[in-house]
């Protein structure tokens, strides 16, 4: 017998086993590619994903909060309201100014934010003027993430309720977790 100069092809030789190994690695490499395909909205696109969120609630209405206003017998009446994103979450909170219903003179006002909570309902998360200072609001206005306004006042118990004598501009933002006041410019008095 004759050798042959060829080395042993003996492992050539397909048997059902090497079939059976051959069909489980293929069957591994088809469910691994099923399961890392890539997103079919950004595939072929380079650059970082974008991720489109949810719109933002609408600003909550006035009307639906009960306001922390002790009127007595006397009616909350809102005065004005203004919407803005006032702390940079990209929701919009409502600002209201209010005031008890009088029959004369000029009640005290209070300034009011709201907000939605989790579930939706709007709230009152924070009082920017208490009506216990005894001054009423002119000129309001949420603009560039600030509330602002003039607030008018009375120089001694002897003005009539009816003529502020004094007048402040303040401006109230969002820093440090917390609304922050501060005076637009000098307290003027004289007849406003």
């Amino acid at each position: 017998m004759q050798t042959s100069a060829v080395p042993d092809l003996a492992h050539t030789h397909a048997r059902p086993v090497h079939w059976l190994a051959t069909a489980t690695a293929m069957a591994a490499v088809v469910a691994g590619a099923g399961v890392l395909q890539p997103d079919h909205a950004n595939a072929g696109q380079s650059g970082p994903k974008t991720v489109t969120a949810a719109a933002p609630a609408p600003a909550p209405e006035a009307t639906d909060v009960e306001l922390p206003l002790e009127c007595g017998s006397a009616a909350t009446q809102l005065v004005k309201n203004a919407s803005g994103d006032l702390d940079g979450d990209g929701g919009a909170e409502t600002v209201v100014v209010a005031r008890c219903a009088a029959g004369s003179g000029t009640p005290p006002s209070g300034i009011y934010v709201l907000a939605r909570s989790a579930p939706g309902t709007p709230r009152v998360v924070a009082t920017l003027l208490e009506p216990t200072r005894r001054l009423s609001v002119a000129d309001f206005a949420v603009r560039d993430g600030a509330v602002t306004a003039t607030l008018l006042g009375y120089s001694s118990q002897d003005v009539p309720r009816c003529c502020p004598d004094q007048q402040e501009k303040v401006k109230w933002q969002w820093r440090g977790g917390k609304f922050v006041e501060s005076a637009e410019g000098a307290a003027a008095t004289g007849s406003a």
